[in-house]
């Protein structure tokens, strides 16, 4: 069958370092390659192979296999018009075996050698890949068409976990396997395999599978091509230096989406809407407010970095001391950055750190997990949030990564790191009691100006991260840069203490006894509330209630009046009920109004009907 003339069914299979596979039809290769194909299908199939690079700016390597030649070529011309400036380079697999010597005058450099995957008349045997690494005397392979005749030197970066190319040796930072029509994945996968010897030079291996039918001309239909999300960094979007955070999340900062509270808390109960498709209006914190979180900072700051240094001690031990930190946003985002950056202080070790989106009902982004996915090898991701209250967010995690690998074939770790564990929900925490963390008392003003994640399908694409906006407008009150100053200041003095409470916690038993959840189930039935949701246990999530939703009451632990000055000041200032309750787990416990309706203004408990509440006049 010649498939210089015809081929179909492309498809990407991406390998990352120590990666699982992850896949996604591509499209289809049209008929007739190159003769009767237009440039605009061949600029669609480039675009397609190109979306799927982990960093389309490294150079590339597209790779044939035997005399499987002229159609990757064809594809490889068109990638090359496709990267203007970008080193793209061909070559295919042999069964001749060569000897590299890595010197100016000698051809062949570097050399793979893998199992054979095809079927000839010599039988199986071993097969060799030439030049698929860096080439330290500055000679290469030819460069494909637009690409230019830069040689692939060793020194510079490459590979989509950040590792230098010349210490490991990496001339690509992906390389293009197109195996011949007809080949079974599993064939080219596993050990001794042609992509795990790929995998050892370079930061990702792309595979483009082809059926071994032949289609005629008019079966040949030119998708749309989907343009990839791009991730967003500081100061285009959030007021966090770019080396903080990559943002994967869309700006949406154009979209009208603040409501009052009133109705959103209407529709949200009412079931007409998830609550993430809106967003709350946000203000600026009243200047007793501010001064009551400058007070919390001043008193907090210590005993948070002690907690930063211990989980992020964990964390590099759950990881190999390489973790990718993912934070949860919007909680979890300044989290991550300290945990970043007391990595870096102490360990000198320069942790890539996103934020993503996660929502109640709706699960993660996975438009950036499949970022992910292709970027890293799976087993270096790790979550971070801010806290845990009675553990929802830790089973909406486990729920979305498992559904991610039914669909996907990619397993990501649900393990999740947060400074604060009250609810007993994970393994990997700072620590487990419920105190003030100061970033917890405001939103995005704490936050790098930005809002809680919006997932709303007329704003959203199937292909598009979920969304969020850049409060430029709130800059004056920004205390994002501030509160990391903060707490990073007393690293060095709480080290001894952080270091030694993960020595500890390495041996303990840290299994999760969810008391939280136990906690807030008692709560539901005992206040008539009868349903978990509206029960916000821990001191984030009590202030997160004052701040977003229409509160009914406030149920504090009598020992810990003075760690929560400013959720007593915020429920006085919305006329919300406090209650002692000394049986209490958490410091603290916001109740969500029930029974919300338009009428309600969330401080009278006489609106709650029949609500069965101990004490109060149903």
């Amino acid at each position: 069958m010649d498939y210089s003339d015809a081929a179909r069914g492309l498809r990407s299979d991406r390998f990352g370092n120590r990666a699982g596979v992850s896949s996604e039809y591509l499209g289809t290769l049209p008929a007739a390659l190159p003769g009767a194909v237009s440039a605009e299908s061949l600029a669609l199939i480039a675009s397609r192979i190109s979306a799927s690079l982990p960093d389309p700016a490294e150079p590339v390597l597209v790779l044939g296999c035997e005399e499987f030649i002229h159609v990757p070529l064809t594809i490889a011309n068109a990638l090359a018009e496709a990267l203007p400036g970008v080193p793209v380079r061909f070559s295919t697999t042999t069964r001749s075996p060569i000897v590299p010597i890595d010197r100016s005058d000698y051809a062949i450099a570097n050399a793979v050698a893998f199992a054979s995957h095809d079927v000839t008349e010599d039988g199986p045997g071993p097969r060799h890949a030439y030049n698929v690494g860096a080439r330290r005397t500055g000679a290469g392979l030819d460069t494909v068409g637009a690409a230019g005749p830069d040689a692939v030197g060793a020194d510079r970066t490459a590979g989509a976990d950040g590792t230098a190319a010349g210490a490991a040796g990496t001339g690509f930072g992906s390389i293009v396997l197109l195996p011949e029509p007809g080949t079974d994945l599993a064939s080219i996968t596993g050990p001794g395999s042609v992509t795990e010897a790929l995998r050892a030079v370079t930061g990702a291996v792309v595979v483009v599978l082809l059926p071994a039918d032949v289609p005629t001309p008019e079966d040949w239909t030119g998708p749309a091509a989907v343009p990839a999300a791009v991730p967003l960094t500081g100061p285009e979007f959030g007021s966090y230096a770019p080396e903080d955070v990559t943002w994967l999340l869309k700006d949406l900062r154009d979209a009208a989406l603040e409501a009052p509270t009133a109705e959103r808390e209407a529709a949200i109960q009412s079931g007409g809407a998830n609550y993430a498709e809106s967003l709350p209006m946000e203000y600026l914190p009243s200047a007793q407010y501010q001064d009551l979180y400058e007070e919390a900072l001043r008193r907090s700051a210590p005993r948070v970095a002690a907690a930063v240094g211990t989980v992020t001690e964990l964390a590099l031990a759950a990881r190999n001391r390489e973790p990718v930190l993912v934070s949860l946003a919007r909680a979890g985002t300044p989290i991550g950055i300290l945990m970043r950056r007391w990595a870096q202080r102490m360990h000198g070790l320069d942790l890539p750190h996103y934020t993503m989106s996660i929502v109640r009902g709706v699960g993660m982004d996975e438009t950036a997990l499949r970022y992910l996915a292709r970027t890293y090898a799976s087993e270096r991701i790790l979550f971070v949030d801010g806290w845990t209250g009675k553990g929802a967010i830790t089973r909406e995690l486990t729920a979305a990564l498992e559904k991610f690998e039914a669909s996907d074939g990619v397993r990501f770790s649900s393990e999740l790191a947060v400074l604060a564990d009250p609810g007993h929900s994970v393994e990997l925490f700072g620590t487990r009691e419920d105190y003030l963390i100061p970033s917890a008392c405001l939103n995005s003003t704490v936050s790098g100006l930005v809002s809680r994640t919006v997932f709303n399908k007329d704003l959203i694409a199937p292909h598009d991260f979920h969304g969020a906006k850049f409060y430029s407008h709130l800059a004056t009150a920004d205390v994002s840069r501030d509160f990391l100053t903060a707490i990073e200041s007393h690293f060095d003095d709480v080290r001894p203490e952080a270091e030694a409470a993960a020595a500890s916690l390495v041996h303990a038993d840290r299994t999760p006894t969810w008391v939280g959840w136990q906690a807030v189930e008692r709560l539901s039935e005992e206040y008539g509330i009868h349903n978990v949701n509206l029960v916000k246990p821990g001191v984030g999530e009590t202030t997160r209630v004052l701040l977003r939703r229409v509160p009914w009451k406030v149920l504090v632990h009598p020992d810990a009046l003075e760690d929560v000055a400013h959720v007593l000041l915020l429920a006085e200032q919305r006329g919300v009920p406090v209650e002692e309750v000394p049986d209490l787990p958490f410091s603290c416990v916001g109740l969500i109004h029930p029974r919300f309706t338009a009428g309600a203004v969330g401080a009278d408990g006489r609106a709650v009907a029949g609500a069965g509440v101990p004490g109060a006049d149903a």
